[in-house]
């Protein structure tokens, strides 16, 4: 009997002291920590980094006095083509067809070398916004069949040449302009030898709206989609543009385009409005525009996650 009896002693302290051990361990777990409060923190995961600031679709609001404002804004990496309910109506283009000249002349000239005075032309016609230029580009490259090719090459929709093959009166839809800006952006329109080349031109327009930069056959054209982007965004790399206005006697409104290009978005302003709102007007639009589009808004604020707490 004695054997049994110690035997089953054995079992229970075994029992008793594994039972004791058991918070015992707990409270030196517990402790480990140094604080002595028996609650554990668990460390909080590094934020992560907010996407840069871009373009991106949001509702737009403009107080707009005049006959005609749209907009369209083209996600480069997607293709979809957002904006105004009006997108697909038409503006003359003036001066922001000059991209489009330049890009099918350079298209033209393939591989070979292009002349100083070509160079100097192209130069003229995007960062001045030349008129003469432009028009000498234009002549070179066929006149109307200049259009005919944007049509084909872009794969335009809405797009309307004059029917005296006047650049400047060429009917264009936002949809349609970024379109274009898309295609001069791809190297499309101007081809894989030339594009980089155009690009830095039209990265280097330069003038203001004032009237010392405003000639009778050239303008500074650097305003509008530009002013509305904040140094997030410009900061990402260089900004395409080519804007066109006119004050047209023939309806004394201005007609007046804005359009700008990067590696992910492109993006169109397009309006008539009276005359007596100058020039300043109509590029104040453009950045307006452009601003509510910008994604995030600058000064949001940024959601950092907070430290978990275990009890």
């Amino acid at each position: 009997m004695r054997p049994r009896v110690t035997l089953a002693l054995a079992i229970v302290a075994i029992l008793l002291g594994g039972g004791m051990l058991v918070p015992a361990a707990y409270a030196r777990l517990a402790d480990d920590g140094g604080s002595g409060g028996g609650t554990e923190s668990v460390a909080a995961p590094p934020p992560t980094a907010p996407a840069p600031p871009t373009l991106a679709p949001a509702p737009v609001s403009v107080p707009f006095d005049g006959a005609y404002f749209s907009w369209a804004l083209m996600d480069r990496a997607t293709g979809e083509i957002s904006g105004a309910k009006n997108l697909t109506t038409t503006n003359s283009t003036e001066s922001m067809i000059k991209a489009w000249i330049a890009a099918d002349y350079l298209r033209e000239l393939g591989d070979k070398p292009l002349s100083t005075a070509r160079k100097r032309q192209i130069s003229a016609a995007i960062r001045d916004s030349n008129d003469d230029a432009a028009q000498s580009l234009w002549n070179a490259a066929g006149r109307g069949d200049v259009l005919t090719r944007l049509i084909s090459v872009c794969k335009l929709t809405d797009t309307k040449p004059d029917r005296r093959a006047r650049w400047a009166y060429t009917q264009m839809s936002p949809r349609d302009a970024v379109r274009m800006g898309d295609c001069i952006a791809d190297g499309t329109a101007a081809g894989p030898t030339w594009t980089p080349y155009l690009l830095d031109e039209m990265s280097k327009v330069q003038g203001t709206t004032a009237a010392k930069d405003q000639q009778l056959k050239q303008g500074g054209g650097r305003w509008g989609i530009i002013d509305g982007l904040p140094e997030q965004v410009t900061a990402q790399g260089p900004v395409s543009i080519k804007n066109g206005w006119t004050m047209l006697w023939a309806d004394l409104q201005w007609h007046l385009n804005c359009l700008a290009v990067t590696d992910k978005w492109s993006l169109a302003v397009m309006m008539r409005y009276p005359k007596d709102h100058g020039l300043d007007y109509g590029a104040q639009v453009c950045a307006s525009v452009t601003r509510q589009l910008v994604t995030p808004q600058p000064g949001a604020a940024l959601k950092v996650p907070q430290p978990l707490v275990k009890p």
